[in-house]
């Protein structure tokens, strides 16, 4: 074998080599980048936002009304489109889910806003109303990212007035969240 017959064996042998390392590589680089990524917002907990009843307006026996929820400085989450409300007292008014089953999650960050919109009727005589003492819910998570317990239950006091409850009209309707700020009277 010659010399010159051994550097072109050894040259032919390295760019193989480097041709296989670099499609190695970007097969690799190809599959990392398919990697799904860690989600970087997590569903709320409730320490990560402040909750209020805004109250939103009134016309021709109608009542509106929502629940905001505003991020704490520095906090990022998701609250889910469809929230699980419930009163507490009142136990002749009903509530009445509209948001629907598949409603997008909204996200809060640093000191943004969502609501979820509340609707009733009050035109009934006194003794066909009743007016609840708070309206309730869960935060989406029980446990933070670090896994440390936080309740998620929130009883927000109910100073909206009386709710119809009799046989004919007596719900609270629900909507779904809504990025934004609560539309107010």
């Amino acid at each position: 074998m010659t010399v010159r017959t051994t550097l072109r064996s050894t040259a032919l042998a390295l760019a193989v080599a480097g041709a296989a390392a670099g499609a190695s590589t970007l097969v690799a680089g190809t599959a990392a980048a398919a990697t799904p990524d860690v989600p970087s917002v997590f569903p709320c907990t409730s320490n990560q936002f402040t909750s209020k009843l805004v109250y939103g307006g009134a016309g021709m026996g109608n009542r509106y009304a929502a629940i905001q929820f505003t991020a704490n400085p520095g906090e990022r989450c998701t609250l889910p489109g469809k929230l699980d409300v419930k009163l507490i007292g009142a136990h002749n008014v009903l509530v009445n889910d509209q948001a629907p089953a598949d409603a997008p999650s909204v996200a809060l960050s640093d000191g943004s806003s969502a609501y979820v919109p509340l609707h009733w009727t009050s035109i009934e005589p006194t003794d066909g109303q009743q007016t609840p003492n708070a309206v309730s819910f869960a935060a989406p998570s029980e446990y933070n990212m670090h896994g440390d317990y936080i309740n998620p239950n929130v009883d927000l006091p109910w100073d909206l007035g009386a709710v119809d409850a009799d046989s004919v009209s007596h719900t609270i309707d629900v909507g779904a969240m809504t990025q934004g700020t609560a539309p107010t009277a």
